[in-house]
């Protein structure tokens, strides 16, 4: 029997949901700030090629679902201690229609299929078959966005290293900017700071989706986090490596004075 869908902090099974629904699963259990969602099954996931039912079935989700949502990835094996897959499948943002929904889910399971998946997939001695679950999460507006690791990924320093930019993380997980750069001890405060040039931010488009915006040169140069987001950030570090147990490579969003936890993996060498 198909499995089905589940509200993310039920989500247990990482060989049905992938990792990246059970790390947020794993969030929400303990209390970390993660947007609600909704998990969807590889199993289902890979009916909605051809069967009508299963397409009924994730556009009910979505109609339940309130809006805007994100849709993103969970394939299996990913977020994983030795793969991390990042910046190898597609995340669709700002979605509402239930039918755009469906569509976008289909989009991002295919991504886990694509050349250059596939072969980060085999690079790491895994010659399976793709199998991908999704990822229903509301969208958080976010004001600053971008990515925390809770040591640093490329000298082991024991310090916490955040690169941020204006709006949606998608500008920094895509490279479009060069973000603003920070290096933090434990309890947060600034050892080094270099501001970025953040002239381009992604945003919600009315309607559905995202659009690429110019940011004001005056803007684009003037620091995206404060102290009390850096500040905000170090706790969601720390919460991480204890919640997990190791370090922490983080997604993260800014909105209404908050820190919302999007995605959490491992630290993984980088190849």
């Amino acid at each position: 029997m198909t499995r089905r869908p589940l509200p993310l902090a039920a989500v247990e099974d990482e060989t049905a949901y992938g990792g990246k629904a059970v790390a947020l699963g794993t969030a929400l259990r303990n209390g970390l700030p993660v947007p609600p969602g909704i998990a969807l099954p590889a199993e289902l996931v890979a009916e909605l090629s051809g069967e009508r039912p299963a397409r009924d079935a994730v556009r009910a989700v979505a109609e339940q679902q309130p809006g805007p949502l994100a849709v993103r990835s969970s394939a299996i094996g990913e977020d994983g201690a030795s793969s991390s897959f990042a910046g190898q499948h597609l995340t669709v943002l700002n979605l509402e229609d239930p039918d755009a929904v469906v569509d976008a889910v289909v989009r991002v399971a295919a991504s886990a299929c694509s050349p250059s998946a596939v072969a980060y997939r085999r690079a790491r001695g895994d010659a399976s078959v793709p199998r991908c679950g999704v990822v229903l999460q509301r969208l958080v507006p976010a004001v600053a966005a971008g990515v925390l690791f809770s040591m640093d990924p490329v000298t082991g320093a024991d310090e916490l290293v955040v690169e941020a930019s204006w709006a949606l993380g998608e500008a920094v997980v895509e490279g479009l900017v060069i973000p603003d750069r920070y290096r933090l001890d434990r309890c947060g405060r600034v050892i080094e700071q270099v501001i970025g040039h953040k002239d381009r931010a992604v945003v919600p488009r009315p309607g559905g989706g995202t659009a690429t915006v110019d940011v004001g040169q005056e803007r684009s140069r003037q620091p995206c986090l404060g102290p009390e987001e850096l500040r905000a950030l170090a706790d969601l570090a720390r919460d991480c490596d204890r919640v997990f147990e190791g370090p922490s490579d983080v997604e993260w969003a800014c909105a209404g004075g908050s820190v919302s936890l999007l995605q959490r993996r491992p630290i993984t060498v980088l190849c």
